[in-house]
């Protein structure tokens, strides 16, 4: 039975799954375009991270990271790869904008791999897919040929009167 709960990013049962997705993320990324965290990386930057489980084992994770504009960033997606194409990534991003709704953010925002890097097309594919669009740069990041940058409305934007 799959199910989503919180979890502690540095739990020892973790550690494969974070492995998995730091040596990913670092063989598809040049130098200087890896944004992937350490499970340490996570709790400095105060993420709320959740697993996918398989009955007793993570087979995927994911995480949202307050900003001040009043947004979340979704960081640290990862499938283990026997369950990729399953729609399991599609059900914990469902479940994380729930959860970004429920706290009130008005937007989730994310940095992924460009068409230049073939290992995030399957990533890009789903956040389209989930309506995410295309944006600018957020936080601090900065443009790069390597990143795209993209953005998930949540609720409808005041303008300003």
């Amino acid at each position: 039975m799959i199910d989503i709960r919180l979890a502690d990013p540095a739990a020892p049962e973790m550690l494969p799954l974070l492995e998995a997705h730091l040596a990913h993320s670092k063989a598809h990324s040049p130098d200087g375009s890896d944004h992937a965290l350490t499970p340490q990386d996570m709790r400095a930057q105060g993420m709320q991270f959740w697993a996918v489980y398989d009955g007793d084992s993570p087979v995927a994770c994911g995480g949202l990271v307050a900003l001040p504009d009043g947004t979340a960033e979704v960081k640290s997606v990862h499938v283990a790869q026997a369950l990729r194409g399953r729609g399991v990534a599609k059900r914990l991003m469902d479940h994380l904008a729930e959860e970004a709704r429920a706290v009130g953010y008005k937007a989730l925002v994310l940095e992924t791999g460009s068409s230049a890097h073939p290992g995030f097309e399957a990533a890009r594919a789903l956040y389209e897919a989930l309506g995410y669009e295309y944006c600018a740069p957020f936080g601090d990041y900065v443009e790069d040929p390597a990143s795209v940058f993209m953005r998930l409305l949540l609720r409808a934007e005041q303008s300003a009167a």
